[in-house]
């Protein structure tokens, strides 16, 4: 994880002359009046009236109101602090005829056309127009409004229209089990009554009163107040006129008496940062992945293969400036090198780039630092069409402060607890999920559901989910409070991923959640109906440490340690595990990979192949960060990506690195090959120690079985000497002469080592060792992993 995104600020441009239409073209805003916001909420000031030249001669089938609204009530209206506008604006049968009102500030005249012919409003106080007209039927009608001056602009008017939520969506929401959430919440290009426009709905329980400000009204919200629709507490427009790419954010209108500009919550689309506001949008994007995803639904990740690349996209390659750019490369690289999957860094919007999108602002929509929605469908799509997985990172356990999103959303805690002993993230400066406020839980599990159906993702794994699991996690006595048990599991959270995995497993066939959890919490991939977690795989974060660990270490020094190397087999088959070296173990001075391991620069190589031999071919899936699939030397930098540099044959030592990417397309190859090495990943039966006490020779070996028995036997010989003539036992096999070759070593010339190995295959002989029936003397190269198979 990364350090806190600083404070983000949205301002919004005050209007110099007049308030634009919704239906008039947008203005794009010049540099200048960019939405940058203010430092902290701001006091709802009253807004002074607009001047009232008296009534205007009524026209056609129009007479003044004999009884104008309250000006309390137009205040609070004009305000941003009433919770029914449309009860006041539109259109409504009254005595003696049909009542128009229509909120304009700054407009200087307001006219409504029906079929009987042009009747203009009188302006009462504060930009609303008034007027009656004869007869209770309420007919059809536009508005020509005249701002100082401009030419008429005609309209329709937004607040004749229903609400654009219905009865289910709301019980759904109150019920928290609206399973699509963005379909009902955030912003939606759509027609009512044969109307063009956008309907806007957002959840802020607490507030006094919601408007609607963007770039369509200069980010002034006065003539779009929202509606509340009663104890759902989500607020409710539709605006004729706003079509894709529209910007704007939620003024929220605090019981405090302050005033908030907020994003969107749902928006699946956001300005580009440091841009912060949301952006309307529609996807007209056509899947080409179909046959991926009819596959996909009948795949068993834990009898499959998986092989996972990990990479943050801004960085990967910084020439590469788009998500369709990227899709241009991404997919051969990885078919190049063998992987089954890709895993990206949260493609989520964030405010912070140095965050790497750990601190999400914008958990609808993808980062617009590399373009739209659809580019970013593209690139899935793509990685499908090559057979390449995709995975993305989620957060669900802490969002940033910055004020344009989700803290204090309605100007009291609503997404975070109200006890700041569980709302405040001690590690990162962020605030936690409530996860047992129905509405935020629902938010979340959506969201999971969201990016599997809308953009195909194949993969969530789940940032953290240790810190959401402990109500004391990085908290000292005193600082945290107990559940109502009395214990320091957040119950709360653990019911919370139990529903997400549940609904992502029964709504997304073959999807796979990921665990990213460091502590010994039971049955984290323990089905829910088991009472587990439900994951379908966790990070195995002990066999990381304690490998990396020994690896560290000097071979003359490392038969104390040994055990390190072996204990991970103590607990392999207590969760379903992929075995990572991630992100976090080659950043904040934890070195690269290679740079890791001990010696001189040939043997620091020659440990980074051999530790990579050993990982492939223990039980578990595997995932490796991008730059060390060629052994580069420096730590990740976000700004400038990979060393892809070392590649260069103009650089001397090209070919060293070149041979480490090799070993990485060639040991995914041989796995991919090899049933051995992953049907059986979760069972005993496809495990078998041959040597797993040789710690004065540094020595391993053990052998995989595939499902139908088929074996492939590991030695890993992590000292720097040539063993010549070491015998290692061999299982029996039936039915076929006792040949096994070497299909794979480390150490070969091709990948930059010594060349010493065995090069024909190897006859097992009738002399029982290591608890096998056969056996045979073989030459262990130095400081490699050799892998053996049935010739």
């Amino acid at each position: 994880m990364t350090p806190l995104d600083p404070p983000g600020r949205t301002t919004r441009t005050v209007p110099a002359t007049f308030l634009a239409s919704a239906d008039s073209p947008r203005r794009e805003p010049a540099a200048a009046e960019a939405p940058a916001a203010p430092a902290a909420p701001r006091r709802a000031e009253p807004r002074p009236p607009v001047a009232d030249d008296g009534p205007a001669a009524p026209v056609g089938a129009l007479r003044l109101p004999e009884a104008p609204l309250p000006p309390a009530e137009v205040d609070r209206l004009v305000g941003g602090q009433h919770h029914d506008p449309h009860a006041l604006l539109g259109a409504h049968p009254v005595h003696g005829g049909t009542a128009i009102r229509v909120l304009r500030p700054f407009a200087e005249r307001v006219v409504v056309e029906t079929a009987h012919g042009p009747a203009e409003l009188t302006h009462q106080q504060g930009g609303l127009f008034t007027g009656l007209l004869a007869g209770s039927e309420v007919p059809d009608y536009r508005l020509l409004v005249t701002y100082p001056g401009g030419a008429p602009l005609r309209q329709h008017d937004g607040y004749r229209t229903p609400p654009t939520l219905g009865e289910l969506d709301l019980h759904l929401i109150s019920e928290g089990r609206h399973e699509q959430l963005w379909k009902a919440l955030g912003s939606h290009v759509r027609t009512v009554g044969g109307v063009h426009g956008t309907a806007f709905a957002v959840w802020a329980p607490n507030a006094a009163g919601v408007r609607l400000i963007g770039d369509f009204n200069h980010w002034d919200g006065t003539g779009h107040p929202m509606r509340s629709l009663g104890s759902s507490g989500i607020w409710e427009l539709f605006v004729p006129g706003l079509a894709e790419g529209t910007e704007y954010k939620y003024e929220i209108h605090t019981r405090q008496g302050w005033v908030l500009d907020k994003a969107d919550p749902l928006a699946r689309a956001a300005q580009c940062p440091p841009g912060t506001a949301s952006v309307v949008t529609s996807s007209s994007y056509r899947w080409e992945d179909g046959e991926w995803m009819a596959r996909r639904a009948r795949a068993a990740h834990h009898r499959a293969p998986m092989s996972v690349y990990e990479l943050h996209l801004p960085s990967w390659r910084p020439d590469l400036t788009t998500y369709r750019e990227i899709a241009e490369e991404l997919p051969r690289y990885l078919k190049e090198l063998n992987f089954t999957h890709v895993e990206f860094m949260p493609v989520m919007e964030h405010p912070f780039g140095g965050s790497w999108g750990y601190q999400v602002s914008g958990y609808y929509a993808p980062t617009a630092r590399l373009g739209t929605p659809d580019d970013f469908r593209h690139l899935v799509d793509t990685l499908h069409r090559h057979g390449i997985g995709v995975i993305v990172d989620w957060v669900p356990a802490h969002f940033p402060k910055d004020d344009f999103a989700l803290a204090r959303f309605d100007g009291e805690p609503l997404y975070e607890p109200a006890d700041p002993l569980r709302a405040e993230h001690p590690d990162w400066g962020t605030l936690e999920f409530d996860y047992g406020r129905t509405e935020v839980r629902n938010f979340l599990v959506a969201n999971a559901v969201y990016w599997c159906e809308e953009f195909h993702i194949d993969g969530l794994r789940v940032d953290a989910v240790a810190s959401m699991l402990y109500l004391d996690y990085s908290r000292e006595g005193g600082a945290w409070t107990p559940n109502r048990h009395g214990g320091r599991e957040n119950l709360d959270a653990a019911a919370f991923l139990q529903e997400m995995n549940a609904t992502v497993y029964r709504r997304c066939p073959g999807v796979v959640t990921v665990a990213e959890e460091s502590t010994a919490w039971d049955g984290v991939t323990r089905p829910t109906d088991s009472g587990g977690l439900g994951f379908g795989l966790k990070w195995n974060m002990g066999w990381m440490h304690d490998s990396l660990v020994y690896m560290s270490k000097e071979p003359v020094h490392r038969k104390y340690h040994h055990n390190e190397m072996t204990f991970s087999m103590v607990y392999a088959y207590s969760e379903n595990y992929i075995l990572p070296i991630s992100h976090d173990e080659v950043v904040h001075g934890k070195q690269a990979l290679v740079a890791k391991m001990p010696g001189d620069w040939w043997q620091q190589r020659a440990n980074h192949r051999a530790y990579l031999g050993f990982m492939w071919a223990h039980p578990g899936k595997q995932l490796l960060f991008m730059g060390q699939e060629f052994a580069q030397g420096a730590e990740w930098d976000h700004e400038h990506g990979p060393q892809w540099w070392v590649l260069d044959e103009a650089w001397p030592a090209a070919e060293e690195h070149l041979g480490v990417r090799r070993l990485v397309g060639d040991l995914n190859r041989q796995y991919l090959d090899a049933p051995a090495l992953w049907e059986q990943d979760t069972t005993p039966d496809g495990f078998r120690w041959l040597d797993g006490g040789a710690a004065d020779d540094n020595l391993l070996s053990f052998v995989r079985y595939a499902a139908d028995g088929t074996p492939l036997v590991a030695v890993c010989n992590f000292s720097p000497v040539v063993r010549h003539g070491h015998r290692v036992g061999l299982p029996a096999l039936d039915g076929r002469e006792q040949l096994w070759e070497e299909v794979l070593n480390t150490d070969a010339e091709a990948y930059g080592g010594s060349g010493v190995g065995n090069s024909r295959p190897v006859k097992a002989e009738a002399t029982g060792w290591n608890g096998q029936p056969r056996s045979a003397e073989l030459v262990l190269p130095p400081l490699a992993t050799v892998w053996l198979r049935p010739a």
